[in-house]
């Protein structure tokens, strides 16, 4: 008898058990960016379902509180599956990324490897 069951790895429970942390900012009313790189970033477009890479750049500067980076890894890596279009994943970044910390500023900016000779680069900002 063959196990058809599909065993959930640990790192596949990780991502879809993350969700943005943050911790208190060392140094409140300092103000210093945060730059965060996250070259990895993979969704599926939503008209054909080809995947979709990118090279996400986070630039903050933190108000309150300041976003766990393993928790922001996780986070990034939960859009793999997602079918989501170029401006919507910046925009959904920028805004899950405020909700959780609230910085003074930020730019999300979302690099996408170009497909079918189209290069895009999505840019999207919030200030306080």
């Amino acid at each position: 008898m063959t196990d058809t069951s599909i065993e959930v790895k640990y790192g596949e429970r990780e991502i879809d058990e993350g969700k943005l942390i943050t911790f208190p900012n060392p140094r409140v009313g300092r103000r210093y960016n945060i730059s965060i790189t996250l070259p990895e970033f993979t969704c599926k477009c939503p008209f054909s379902g080809y995947p979709d890479f990118a090279t996400i750049y986070v630039n903050y500067v933190p108000d309150e509180k300041v976003v766990e980076l393993k928790a922001i890894k996780l986070y990034i890596n939960s859009y793999r599956e997602k079918y989501i279009s170029h401006e919507e994943s910046a925009n959904q970044i920028l805004d899950d990324i405020v909700e959780a910390c609230d910085p003074l500023e930020i730019t999300v900016k979302a690099d996408f490897t170009p497909r079918g000779n189209v290069h895009t680069v999505v840019e999207v900002s919030h200030q306080k």
